[in-house]
């Protein structure tokens, strides 16, 4: 049997409701004739980000009649298991710092490797064969589990033990936070920028009270760090142009 082309093939996307998320959903949207999204509730300290998910769905509706159309279901997965493993600054109110491997502490061992496991499980029961995700090692924090490497040995597992023909695709893994915010200006404009900044959720401390040009968070955690430096030069770009 000859399996259908790329872009007639049904993805699933990683979806937190965060900017990387928001931006991988679109990039899915614009190449895939079906797609759907899964989150996942680990006790996460910015558990606000599972809020964000549904009306950031409906904007991205609202901005496409072809996204309106591909895009179709949405699980969320209870993933608690995570916090109880052990403490972080995620899964808990530990402090945000360096352990002695050089890791922030924001770090939640094997939390992306369980959620690609997950993800797979649902989209062998959806008929999905596209799995999406956020992970970047460009202008990341360092986890060991965002790697090019770590991701393509997931594939590779996830294939051999599920018996499937998986693609799992990074489409920011070689990008920095400014080529992110192009990204979505690209896909879908001035709109989607606009959606992303004000509708996302990526601060690790879960403030979503104070809005900055950059979007809603603290502004002195890892996450508003890197979104507000990639923010401020993705502006610089345009003002270039």
């Amino acid at each position: 049997m000859t399996e259908a082309p790329v872009a007639e093939r049904g993805a699933l996307v990683l979806f937190s409701g965060g900017q990387d998320s928001t931006t991988c959903l679109a990039w899915a949207l614009e190449r895939y004739r079906r797609v759907e999204t899964i989150g996942f509730d680990y006790g996460q300290r910015h558990a606000v980000e599972l809020a964000c998910r549904e009306p950031v769905r409906r904007g991205l509706r609202e901005l496409s009649p072809v996204w309106d159309d591909r895009l179709g279901d949405d699980h969320v997965v209870d993933a608690g298991v995570i916090a109880s493993i052990g403490r972080t600054a995620l899964t808990s109110d530990a402090a945000i710092e360096m352990d002695e491997r050089g890791l922030p502490t924001t770090f939640v061992p094997g939390r992306n490797l369980l959620f690609l496991v997950l993800a797979g499980a649902v989209a062998v029961r959806r008929k999905l064969t596209i799995l999406v995700g956020g992970m970047c090692e460009t202008d990341f924090s360092g986890y060991p589990d965002c790697r090019d490497d770590s991701v393509k040995a997931m594939q590779v597992a996830l294939n051999l033990g599920m018996d499937q023909r998986f693609a799992l695709e990074t489409p920011l893994m070689r990008l920095d936070k400014s080529a992110t915010w192009r990204l979505a200006e690209t896909l879908g404009g001035a709109r989607l920028v606009d959606l992303v900044r004000t509708g996302t959720h990526t601060c690790y401390l879960g403030e979503h009270r104070s809005l900055h040009p950059w979007g809603y968070g603290c502004g002195n955690c890892p996450a508003c760090v890197l979104r507000a430096r990639g923010y401020d030069a993705y502006q610089a770009t345009r003002v270039a142009r």
